[in-house]
């Protein structure tokens, strides 16, 4: 392991714990002895993402997490919870245990958790993920949004009020 200070390429293992996917551990660089901290996630594998144009490329967790904050983007919602979010959605399509995923599935799944998660991150995300053609298809994404969460959940505000 490089050392982040002197980039000598040798350290010593100071503290190993396990952490929710994976291990944390503490190295001491045996050149200039700074400390520093690694993380040790566990691979589970890798899947092609089917592209709607057909193209097929490698799944990109980043580019997961990036859509989502950019859907939380002024909101409560911690970057803890989008990296909880993206793990579950990481998840699920590893239980699928295909090579290949559509990236409607994907969307889907992100849909799904943002909707229980927060309606504002939710409607953003659909508006770029469905391409909405016109403002009337988005008033409608908005009412059917309204209309399935206005029994079950009265701690959030309507999101146009009429």
């Amino acid at each position: 392991m490089q050392c982040p200070c002197c980039g000598y390429q040798d350290s010593k293992v100071i503290d190993s714990r396990a952490v929710s996917d994976g291990i944390r551990r503490r190295r001491q660089c045996l050149k200039c002895d700074s400390r520093f901290t690694t993380y040790e996630k566990i691979n589970t594998g890798s899947f092609l993402v089917i592209k709607k144009d057909g193209r097929r490329e490698e799944f990109d967790r980043d580019k997961l997490t990036n859509g989502i904050s950019k859907a939380c983007i002024k909101r409560p919602i911690s970057a803890d919870i989008i990296a909880e979010l993206v793990d579950k959605i990481e998840g699920e399509l590893h239980q699928l245990g295909k090579m290949e995923v559509s990236s409607s599935v994907i969307g889907e799944l992100v849909m799904k958790y943002l909707k229980e998660l927060d309606r504002i991150a939710y409607i953003r995300f659909a508006s770029v993920y469905r391409q909405f053609a016109d403002i009337e298809n988005f008033r409608e994404e908005v009412d059917n949004l309204n209309r399935r969460h206005h029994s079950a959940n009265k701690a959030q505000l309507p999101l146009i009020p009429r």
